[in-house]
């Protein structure tokens, strides 16, 4: 495993290319791309899934409507909690990433 401080992007990568996506970066992140989906991936190290500047209520980018965060399963749970007080116009999931693989550790539809 990386360390926590390290940003999981190749785990982010590789989990959503193992789920059928064409991945190609975008700007430092991920987008995500599946007959009609397409997902904007951002992948965060421990610091930066507790930063306040890391979520924005629109999601940060228009065209994307749905979201992903992937980060270490240390801290994935805040994350989710920081994304359900904040109840962004975007539809959302949280990827916890442990050594032994990963975890949806939870994800809301509009």
């Amino acid at each position: 495993m990386a360390p926590v401080t390290m940003p999981p992007i190749e785990e982010a990568r590789d989990i959503f290319r193992r789920l059928g996506y064409s991945v190609k970066d975008d700007g430092g992140e991920l987008r995500a791309e599946r007959k009609w989906r397409t997902v904007h991936v951002t992948a965060l190290d421990a610091d930066e899934a507790s930063s306040p500047r890391t979520l924005r209520a629109d999601g940060g980018r228009a065209e994307y409507r749905l979201r992903c965060f992937v980060t270490w399963m240390t801290a994935a749970g805040d994350l989710r909690d920081r994304l359900s007080r904040l109840d962004p116009a975007y539809e959302w999931a949280v990827i916890g990433v442990e050594d032994d693989g990963y975890e949806v550790v939870d994800s809301v539809v509009a």
